[in-house]
């Protein structure tokens, strides 16, 4: 791998593992001596490595430069601490000590524990996210402000009160109690759903990116199956449904960017190791007695994944739906249950159903109306459409709608 490539791979999986365990080591006091420290470590394999060439092992390369750095951190502090402050009458702070382990088992414990610390309820589900995609995801700023179709002033100041607010909660790096794991478990679990979604139904045109959310959220939840503590039904729920999701990210959309309904989707592009790995997670998850959101998402999404249009599979569908919306109501599951409804029970019983939700402002409500109008009143249908573009937000899916259009004219 050359090195224009090779360290832009390295910082998505190595600048996690850092941040991590030497967050953990300083605390969060000290988070933005953490992230300057990994950062300058990969600025200074950029400028080594262009003039030796790349090392044999550049992992444990820049693992070693980094402990150096917070090693000699850690003892100008110490300095300070004992020579400098007492002749200026100042209070010295704690200093850890210099012994930084950066071993695989004390990463992996230590991105385990700062995943449940970021996901901390006193901090707001969007900065859960961008520091998620930050510390956890190695992502850079821009790239955040990317996915959120935001500027970098925006994530920078959202990211800036989420640290603040964990100092001032004093929210140590660990794991927590197992009385409060489910809790706080729950708050991960939110994460790491939102986070995938904002890959899966993300409005940006950077394929790549919204490949990559995707994946780092199956990461964050593949490290809670890896863990005797975390690896609970409703996680395995959650994988299954972002497996079964993945498999079909290919066949969404055309090389011009634009969305391929699920039923003109070529079921070539399914990915079949995913659609099976999906299937196994499912299976994991149904131990006990207990039914979460994941679990029904996760039984929705099984059935996408069967092609063939049998009223069985819209019939089981609906009725996971309806379960779903009685457990969790979302707009959003609510507009998807009126489609199942159409395929199971006819376009005219969704139709009814579809409106009486009144989602005006949002384009897959009539996306949607225009489908079901579609064949039983092409002016309503294209009226509906034409909505749907005005709402659009990228010009990919316009042109995927006013295709619609043009076909119904």
């Amino acid at each position: 791998m050359q090195n224009n490539e090779l360290i832009p791979h390295l910082f998505r999986t190595e600048y996690r593992k850092i941040v991590s365990v030497l967050c953990k080591h300083f605390g969060f006091d000290q988070i933005e001596i953490a992230e300057d420290i990994a950062s300058e470590t990969f600025l200074v394999a950029a400028q080594t490595w262009g003039i030796e060439g790349n090392p044999p092992n550049p992992s444990a390369w820049l693992h070693f430069v980094a402990k150096n750095k917070a090693k000699n951190y850690l003892r100008r502090t110490a300095l300070f601490k004992n020579k400098i402050s007492p002749q200026l009458k100042l209070a010295p702070s704690h200093i850890p000590n210099d012994e930084i382990d950066l071993s695989p088992q004390n990463i992996n414990d230590s991105q385990l524990q700062m995943m449940f610390s970021v996901c901390h309820p006193s901090i707001a589900v969007e900065a859960q996210i961008g520091l998620s995609l930050r510390i956890l995801c190695g992502f850079g700023i821009e790239e955040i402000a990317d996915a959120f179709l935001t500027n970098k002033e925006t994530i920078n100041k959202r990211l800036f009160r989420a640290k603040e607010k964990l100092r001032e909660e004093k929210i140590n790096i660990e794991m927590p109690d197992a009385a409060i794991i489910d809790d706080r478990l729950s708050a991960v679990l939110r994460t790491i759903y939102l986070l995938f979604n904002e890959g899966y139904y993300s409005h940006s045109q950077n394929q790549t990116l919204r490949k990559d959310l995707c994946v780092e959220a199956m990461r964050l939840c593949t490290m809670l199956i890896e863990n005797t503590l975390t690896n609970r039904p409703q996680v395995n729920a959650l994988l299954s449904l972002m497996c079964f999701h993945a498999s079909r990210f290919d066949a969404r959309f055309n090389d011009n960017g634009e969305l391929i309904l699920y039923e003109e989707q070529d079921e070539n592009l399914w990915n079949a190791d995913l659609i099976s790995k999906g299937g196994y997670f499912l299976r994991c998850a149904s131990e006990g007695t207990a039914v979460s959101k994941y679990h029904l998402e996760a039984g929705i999404a099984f059935w996408n994944t069967q092609k063939a249009d049998t009223k069985e599979k819209w019939e089981n569908m609906l009725q996971l739906y309806n379960r779903l919306l009685q457990i969790e109501y979302s707009p959003v599951a609510a507009l998807n249950r009126t489609y199942a409804l159409s395929k199971a029970n006819g376009k005219r019983q969704a139709i009814v159903e579809a409106e009486s939700l009144n989602l005006s402002g949002n384009q897959f409500y009539y996306a949607l109306l225009g489908e079901l109008y579609t064949e039983i009143d092409n002016e309503k249908a294209i009226e509906n459409l034409n909505k749907a573009i005005s709402l659009a937000r990228t010009d990919a899916i316009k042109q995927s709608i006013q295709k619609k259009i043009d076909k119904l004219k």
